[in-house]
């Protein structure tokens, strides 16, 4: 591609003496992040602040590592055999790599590429971290699936409906779902991992204004192969390329002035 790629990040206004862009609450901090997968590093040196109660956006091209560190976030990359990070990465202080991995993804949830209820009714699809987290009341599990569906904006479609098969919602509808489920536990932050690229814009619009929605609820990290929506829903957005991060700044930045001739070339379609 004959792209040289910096070690470290560039972030616009970080200057020794300018105001730092960055709010002062910070949810979740990675730093020197190397990954292998086996003998091949797929990420290098990641150094990445997520601030509190915004949503922050990664773009880049296919296979660059914005999914690798997604799976990071909450452990996800433990499934993998072989797969294991190096660096340090923090959820309010803490080390999440000596946290409880249950305990990890009740307080960082995830929201896949493709909608993934599962083979039960709506309402126990809801139900289901529920009732392993220990609220298995009858009148307070319904309570909080009620409460869950509507923070998801699904509540008025299906609440005639709860105890019909979840296969039988729409693409977009199941991804809300998907989304109620993440959200029925109370994660402090929610990972959403191109949550619509399997839909039409009709449902892509309803996923974006309900993650809006969702800021005062819970911090949220999305990947995304669309620019126009990183650039709408994002407060702030990473670049990724060759498993670095290249840029990272609020997503007006990124977009207008972009410090990078690579990030400029990418948002502009000179590549990817």
């Amino acid at each position: 591609m004959g792209i040289k790629t910096p070690e470290e990040p560039h972030v616009t206004e970080s200057a020794a003496g300018a105001k730092s862009p960055w709010p002062a609450d910070i949810k979740m901090r990675a730093s020197g992040v190397d990954f292998y997968y086996g003998g091949r590093q797929a990420l290098h040196s990641i150094n990445l602040q997520v601030p509190s109660g915004r949503i922050t956006a990664l773009i880049g091209p296919s296979g660059c590592g914005k999914t690798t560190f997604l799976r990071i976030l909450n452990r996800m990359y433990e499934t993998v055999p072989q797969a294991h990070p190096e660096g340090e990465v923090l959820l309010d202080g803490e080390d999440i790599f000596s946290l409880d991995v249950v305990s990890l993804r009740r307080r960082v949830g995830m929201v896949f590429q493709k909608p993934n209820p599962f083979p039960k009714s709506i309402f126990d699809n809801i139900a289901y971290g529920l009732r392993i987290n220990g609220m298995a009341g009858k009148g307070k599990l319904a309570e909080a699936v009620e409460k869950s569906l509507r923070r998801a904006a699904l509540w008025d479609e299906v609440k005639d409906q709860l105890h019909k098969s979840a296969y039988a919602l729409s693409g977009g509808q199941q991804q809300r779902l998907c989304i109620a489920r993440a959200l029925a536990v109370d994660p402090e932050v929610l990972l959403l991992d191109e949550p619509c690229s399997a839909l039409d814009p009709i449902a892509t619009a309803k996923i974006e204004e309900l993650l809006f929605n969702l800021k005062d609820l819970c911090t949220m990290v999305i990947v995304t192969h669309n620019m126009q929506q990183a650039a709408r829903a994002a407060d702030y957005t990473g670049f990724f390329l060759m498993g670095r991060l290249i840029e990272f700044n609020k997503t007006a930045i990124i977009f207008k002035t972009p410090a990078r001739k690579e990030t400029e070339d990418y948002i502009t379609g000179r590549f990817g």
